[in-house]
């Protein structure tokens, strides 16, 4: 595994944040800031450490109530707006003036969020398994464990567990790769193996899903014409091909539609055509 530092900051409601911090690369070069999908944290991005290390400084964040993240005492505080304010802080903290964003799901709309507001911060982008528009499918399926506890007595007994509900997912992930899976969603405790989340995540989450949805399209504006990969699992219940279509198209020209074969929602950036088109993105923000 590529090495890190464990680092922590304030936001500006004083809250604990965490982030890894893989540093390589050049000091002049944009980093890598990843933004992980609802429940997730920062571990979901060792591949992508991995595979630059040594050529990108690579920060890699666990939202609040994440990880090694403090919860929010107030749960409704849980959602895009605040994570693009903790993530300006963290930038402006450490005099970053732009960014590689590589952002899943929920981390892809934080980075479609930010770039609307603070187009100059972003160098380029990789939005992963996430559109201005979300199949109501997929989010029918977050809501049947979003918020519900878990425990295990082992990583191998949650990876089991995980294989059994998500099957359509990763239909050729073995045993090995869902133990893998369980370690960088799960964290051990006193009481065994848990989710690596505050529950009270669901609140806003089914809040916001039982109202009527805004238009997001206009969220793109801060992306257009600059160097962007999406990704899309082929059998994504998320992410509809006809919504990544459109996507493409209104971000222009600068843009790359990537669809992952054999892969729902979302790509995990284990398969190498996910590797691939982080490449080619890296390489067109260098010039």
């Amino acid at each position: 595994m590529a090495g890190y530092e464990d680092r922590f900051y304030n936001s500006a409601d004083g809250l604990r944040l965490h982030y890894r911090d893989y540093d390589g690369g050049s000091s002049d070069q944009s980093p890598i800031i990843c933004l992980p999908g609802l429940t997730r944290n920062a571990r979901d991005f060792e591949p992508v450490a991995e595979h630059v290390a040594g050529q990108w400084r690579v920060l890699a964040l666990d939202f609040r109530g994440r990880g090694q993240s403090d919860p929010d005492p107030n749960p409704m505080r849980y959602g895009p707006k605040t994570y693009v304010a903790d993530v300006l802080k963290l930038l402006d903290q450490l005099g970053i003036a732009d960014a590689v964003f590589v952002g899943t799901s929920l981390g892809g709309l934080t980075t479609m969020l930010l770039a609307a507001s603070d187009d100059e911060r972003v160098a380029g982008a990789l939005i992963n398994d996430i559109g201005p528009e979300v199949d109501q499918r997929g989010i029918d399926r977050i809501r049947t464990y979003v918020g519900q506890p878990a425990s295990w007595g082992s990583f191998a007994e949650a990876g089991r567990d995980f294989a059994e509900r998500m099957p359509d997912v990763y239909p050729n992930w073995q045993a090995a790769d869902w133990e893998r899976f369980a370690r960088r969603t799960c964290r051990q405790g006193q009481e065994g193996v848990t989710l690596d989340y505050d529950m009270a995540i669901a609140k806003p989450f089914a809040e916001a899903n039982d109202s009527t949805q805004p238009n997001l399209w206009p969220l793109l504006h801060g992306l257009k014409d600059k160097p962007v990969a999406i990704l899309r699992g082929a059998n994504s219940d998320l992410f509809a091909a006809n919504v990544a279509d459109r996507m493409a198209a209104e971000l222009g020209k600068a843009a790359e539609l990537v669809t992952v074969p054999d892969v729902g929602h979302a790509p995990s950036f284990d398969e190498p055509e996910s590797l691939a088109a982080l490449d080619r993105l890296l390489a067109r923000v260098r010039g």
